[in-house]
C-alpha cells in the first residue's frame, strides 16, 4: 500500500545504534569491534537489567544473549513485548539453547544466531534487522501523516470515507446520510484530495490502514 507523503515534513531518521547485551565481556568487546569495523555504532551492556534502564527507542536493533545470570534474554524480550517495542531482537544462542531461541522467535524475535558466529552472517542479520526497523519507522510516520490528514476532514467527509471503505455506493451513502448523491461525490473528492488518495481504491486502503474499517480476511484457496 502506498501511503501519502504530501503535506508533511521529512520523518526523523531512526537510530542505527546496535545494543549488544551479553554477560561475557570478551564476547561483548568482540561484537563491538566487529560491528564498528563495518561502520555500525554499538553500545554494550553486561546484563539485561542494565539495558532496560535505557530507552529502547534510542536503538535500531538489539543483539541479545539468551542465557545470562539474573534476567535472561527471554525475560528481556518479554519486557520489550509488554512495552510494545518495535525494536528488532536478534537472539544469540549457545549450544543447547536452540529451543529457547525458537521460543523467542515465536514471541516475535527477528532472528537467532548460534555461537560461535560466522562474522559475515552476523553482519548480514544485523543489517537486515536495521532495514526492517527503518521500514517500520517509515510506515509509522506514514500512518501518523494519514491520521493527521483524516482529522482535517469535516465530520461528514470522515463519515463518507468510512462508508466508501465499507463498500457503499454514492447513492447508498446519500440515502443513509440524507444528502444528495452529488454532495456525496463532492465530499468524497475533497476527502481524497486531503488524504492524498489517487482513487477510491486507495482511499479504501487508507481507511483500512487507519483501522476505520476492518481488513478483509484473506481469501482461502
Amino acid at each position: 500500500m502506498t501511503l501519502p507523503t504530501a503535506h508533511s515534513s521529512s520523518p526523523s531518521i531512526p537510530s542505527s545504534v546496535i545494543a549488544v547485551v551479553d554477560d561475557d565481556q570478551a564476547l561483548r568487546e568482540s561484537l563491538v569491534w566487529l560491528l564498528e569495523s563495518v561502520g555500525l555504532t554499538t553500545r554494550a551492556f553486561a546484563s539485561g537489567d542494565a539495558f532496560l534502564t535505557t530507552s529502547h527507542a534510542t536503538f535500531g536493533a538489539l543483539l541479545l544473549d539468551v542465557r545470562m545470570p539474573g534476567m535472561s534474554g527471554l525475560q528481556v524480550q518479554q519486557h520489550l513485548v509488554d512495552q510494545q517495542a518495535s525494536l528488532p531482537v536478534i537472539m544469540m544462542t549457545g549450544h543447547g539453547d536452540v529451543p529457547m531461541a525458537v521460543a523467542a522467535l515465536k514471541n516475535g524475535a527477528f532472528e537467532f544466531i548460534e555461537k560461535p558466529f560466522n562474522h559475515q552472517q552476523l553482519i548480514e542479520v544485523v543489517q537486515r534487522a536495521l532495514a526492517r526497523a527503518d521500514q517500520q519507522h517509515q510506515r509509522q510516520q506514514a500512518i501518523a501523516r494519514l491520521q493527521a490528514s483524516f482529522k482535517t476532514l469535516r465530520p461528514k467527509e470522515q463519515r463518507i470515507v468510512i462508508h466508501v471503505a465499507e463498500g457503499m455506493t454514492n447513492r447508498e451513502i446519500a440515502d443513509h446520510m440524507g444528502i444528495s448523491a452529488k454532495t456525496v461525490e463532492v465530499y468524497r473528492l475533497r476527502a481524497m484530495k486531503a488524504m492524498g488518495a489517487a482513487n477510491a481504491a486507495e482511499l479504501v486502503r487508507q481507511a483500512v490502514a487507519l483501522a476505520l474499517v476492518p481488513a478483509l480476511p484473506p481469501v482461502s484457496s
